[in-house]
This record gives C-alpha cells, sequence and structure tokens, in this order.
C-alpha cells in the first residue's frame, strides 16, 4: 500500500476547510477540523493495534475490550466507523463520541469536548457529513504514514495557514515558524531541561524545542515540557499538537497564568531552565488587581500600567527560571522605551544584569500586528564575559517580503544567531554595550541608541566620474578646479 506523504496530506486537509467556508468564521475552522483529524486517527490506530493483538493469538474481548492493550481506547459508539453509520444528528453524536473518549482516556480530559459539534445553524448535518466522508477517504494508522512524524507536520502546516486565512486573529494561537525558530535556536534547549511557555496558544514553542533537540541527536524523551494557556479552544488545539507530534507527558494547564498560575509544584512556582513565549502584545485588562497582593511575589521590580501587561509576563518569566535559567521572549519595541512604571521595572532588570540581548526584527512578522517586534532575553547565570553588558542586534534589515506579510529566511535565522553567540561588535549591525552607558540613558533599551541603523550611501565610482568630466572638461576647455568644483556640489569628495 502507498504511504501517505506530506503534501498529500495537508491538501487533503485544507480542503475540509472549503467545506466550512461560508458558513464557519475562518478562525474557528481549526477546531472542528483539528478535532475530526485526531478522531479519525485515534480510531484508526486503535483499529491498528487490536489488529496486532488478534495476530498474537489475544482473543477478541481483549483485542477490542481492554483499555491496557492500547494507548487510547475507544468505545464503540465513540469509533469513527460508528459515525459513518449515521445520517442525523451528527453533531449530538460527535460530541458524545468526544466526551466517551475523555472519559475512558483521562489525557484527554477537556480537549475534545472543547468544541461543540452540535449547532445545527453553523453546522447542519449536510456539512458534518460532507466532512465524515471526506476525512474517511484517508486512512491514519502508523503503518499508513511515510514517517512517523507527518501529522505533527501537518498539523503545523495546518495552524499556519489557518492563521493566515484568520487574520488579525491568527496571532492570538499561532507565531510564524521562522520567529520560534530563532528564539529556540537562540536559547538552544538540550535533554534534561525543564522548558516552559506560560503562553503556550498552540504549542508551536513546545513543539520546536522537540525538534531542535532531535537536530542535534539529543534524546527527546528525556525533556519536561510545561505549558499554560488560557483561552479554551487553543488550550485543546494545543494538546493535539502535542499528542500528534508524539509528545508524551507534556503538563499543559489551562487558565490565566499571570491571575491564576498553574504550573505550581507544592504550592510553589515550578522552576525551569528555559522559559520561552510570545505573550500578547500590550495586553489590556492583563490583572493588574490582583497582581498587587501576588501569592508568589511576582511583580517585585513593580507593577506595570493596567493597559501594558508585557513586563508582567517577563517578570512572571523571571520568577519561574532556575538560578542558572534562561528566557526568551517576543515583545513589541515600547516595552524598551517607554517611561514611568515600565521604566522603573526595567531598571530593576537591568541592574540585576538579567538581561542577556535585545534583538531587533523585521515589521510586519506577525498576524494581526505590523509592529516590528524584538526578542529579549534574559540569563540568570551569566558568562563572565556577558556579565555588566547588553548585546544589541538590529535585525530588522534582513527578510523576505511576501504578499501579506514579511518572512524571517533560513539565512537570516543563522545570521542572528551566529551574531548573539560571537557576542562581538559588528557595525551597524550589533554590539554588546555596558551597563554604565545604558544608565547614562536612563535605562532606555531603544536600539539606535546603541546601533546606528542609518542607511549607507550608495557605492559611486568617483573615478569613473572625474574621468568622465575630464572629458567633458578637455571637450569645453574648462579647468580643472570647475571639474572639482561640481564634483563638491554633487556631494562628492575630492
Amino acid at each position: 500500500m502507498e504511504k501517505l506523504e506530506l503534501e498529500t496530506l495537508t491538501s487533503h486537509l485544507w480542503e475540509s476547510a472549503n467545506i466550512l467556508r461560508g458558513s464557519i468564521d475562518a478562525s474557528d475552522y481549526k477546531n472542528y477540523i483539528f478535532g475530526l483529524l485526531f478522531l479519525k486517527r485515534l480510531s484508526d490506530v486503535f483499529d491498528e493495534e487490536a489488529e496486532k493483538l488478534l495476530r498474537e493469538g489475544k482473543s477478541n474481548k481483549i483485542a477490542l475490550e481492554d483499555p491496557d492493550e492500547h494507548e487510547f481506547f475507544i468505545p464503540p459508539k465513540a469509533h469513527w466507523k460508528y459515525l459513518t453509520t449515521l445520517t442525523h444528528n451528527l453533531g449530538d453524536a460527535i460530541n458524545k463520541a468526544n466526551d466517551q473518549l475523555e472519559e475512558h482516556n483521562r489525557s484527554l480530559e477537556g480537549v475534545l469536548s472543547a468544541t461543540d459539534f452540535n449547532d445545527k445553524e453553523r453546522l447542519p448535518d449536510g456539512t458534518l457529513s460532507k466532512l465524515i466522508i471526506h476525512f474517511s477517504k484517508l486512512r491514519l494508522r502508523n503503518e499508513d504514514l511515510s514517517e512517523p512524524d507527518i501529522l505533527g507536520r501537518a498539523y503545523e502546516y495546518l495552524i499556519s495557514q489557518f492563521a493566515d486565512d484568520a487574520g488579525k486573529k491568527g496571532g492570538e494561537f499561532y507565531t510564524p515558524k521562522e520567529v520560534v525558530t530563532l528564539l529556540v535556536d537562540i536559547l538552544d534547549p538540550r535533554e534534561g531541561m525543564y522548558i516552559c511557555d506560560p503562553a503556550c496558544g498552540s504549542g508551536g514553542m513546545l513543539v520546536q524545542a522537540v525538534h531542535h533537540l532531535k537536530a542535534i541527536h539529543q534524546n527527546t524523551k528525556n525533556l519536561v515540557l510545561h505549558g499554560q494557556e488560557r483561552n479554551l479552544g487553543t488550550w485543546a488545539i494545543c494538546k493535539m499538537n502535542i499528542l500528534l507530534h508524539g509528545i508524551s507527558g507534556a503538563r499543559i494547564e489551562k487558565g490565566d497564568t499571570i491571575r491564576e498560575p498553574k504550573l505550581l509544584q507544592k504550592g510553589k512556582l515550578v522552576e525551569y531552565d528555559i522559559v520561552i513565549a510570545n505573550p500578547p502584545f500590550s495586553l489590556k485588562n492583563w490583572g493588574v488587581e490582583s497582581a498587587a497582593s501576588d501569592a508568589f511575589g511576582r511583580f517585585r521590580y513593580g507593577l506595570p500600567p493596567k493597559s501594558y501587561g508585557d513586563l508582567a509576563f517577563v517578570q512572571h518569566m523571571i520568577a519561574t527560571l532556575k538560578p542558572s535559567g534562561r528566557a526568551g521572549v517576543v515583545l513589541p519595541h515600547g516595552v524598551l522605551f517607554r517611561g514611568g512604571a515600565e521604566g522603573k521595572i526595567r531598571q530593576g532588570i537591568l541592574e540585576e544584569d538579567l538581561v542577556e540581548a535585545v534583538i531587533g526584527l523585521p515589521s510586519n512578522l506577525f498576524y494581526g500586528a505590523s509592529i516590528p517586534a524584538c526578542l529579549f532575553i534574559l540569563n540568570k547565570k551569566k558568562p563572565v564575559q556577558r556579565k555588566g553588558k547588553v548585546f544589541f542586534l538590529y535585525g530588522a534589515r534582513d527578510f523576505q517580503q511576501l504578499k501579506n506579510q514579511n518572512e524571517l529566511r533560513p539565512e537570516d535565522i543563522e545570521k542572528i544567531v551566529k551574531a548573539y553567540q560571537a557576542y562581538a561588535a559588528i557595525e551597524k549591525y550589533c554590539r554588546p554595550v555596558a551597563l554604565d552607558e545604558i544608565r547614562r540613558n536612563d535605562y532606555n533599551l531603544n536600539i539606535p541608541r546603541y546601533i546606528d541603523i542609518t542607511e549607507a550611501e550608495e557605492s559611486i565610482d568617483v573615478q569613473a566620474t572625474i574621468n568622465e568630466l575630464a572629458q567633458l572638461k578637455k571637450e569645453r576647455g574648462q579647468s580643472d578646479d570647475k571639474v572639482e568644483g561640481y564634483l563638491k556640489e554633487l556631494g562628492y569628495k575630492v
């Protein structure tokens, strides 16, 4: 049997979005499509496992009814085959199937029931029937896949496509893969580490940490992954994303990280080797009212303004780092230079020598935010040669312009990572800056204060111009000083 290739799978899954177009908001496609994809995948793997048990001589009862013999147990009325026999009240049947799956599989609790399929105005039986027929054309057993991670990769592709389709709302659940890759490469996670994303969205940064370990040939199973996400639908998608990538044991909590951090152990915040996040830019109503009496002492540098939650997330991240921990966060540029409460918080973080790098990115990289952003890199245990310094990098010029937005190319990512690792000065691009210089600038971290970002003048072959004008001089009988005067008027040095 021919193996399922990535291009075939993504094309088929994207076609399912066309079935929903017109009746469902683009930002909601993902909830229904990922829910059905997950249900079909679980059913197919259950059948594959059952057939293997039967070949090994196990009884029908054990193969089909013993939950201990399966990674995920599928009751008969939650199986995909059962849904294909129905023509009426399909939404209700899918909801009941999802409830049964959660009841029999603790790791799926709340994941599938987060999406309500029983909305006949938006999802009439005819539409759901078309989706079930469409998904039934694919068999998603492990033996059918051309590579083990193909479903995870298809999932990543679809999330990016749905984010593009959803426009501004896409930024709520998706960070462009190139930005995620850059941030993970800078932080360079290793096996054995505890890694957390306190605003994890659909889980892209946690998944990329696993990809990074694979690329450097380290044990991806020896990694502790935690995350928290407040949007229930996005939390469910994150859980499915993690599972479809074959990642087991990740702890993904649902809830508001600032108001109610859930990643606790014995009543205390869990501490991590790496904390990585792209929290909502300048979040309004972020929870200033509860931060004033925070039980975990996270806001010791000060309370951010009620309309700018950026530094609330930064302080949470610092509070959850191990003594040798590092963090990377995507922030809008305003965080670097706004005064008032934010200026005082910046001062406190800088004076503790926690800021390792500020990296400026091109504008228009993110869905729903055309403004340029930066990477804020924190390190609780800087190497000796980096102590008392902050590394500034202006990476805004290096990108590829696409139809609707800009994109970092592999060479742009590599250039930034290599410069960060070298921590040396490159004219008009990057340099380490001593804290004394930052103090003289009132703790303002605006990148152009430290990097000359003026464009170099266009290179001109002055000698060729002189030769041309000398020839013109001969023809007109003009003197050398007139030629030089003309060049000076043009702005050339002669």
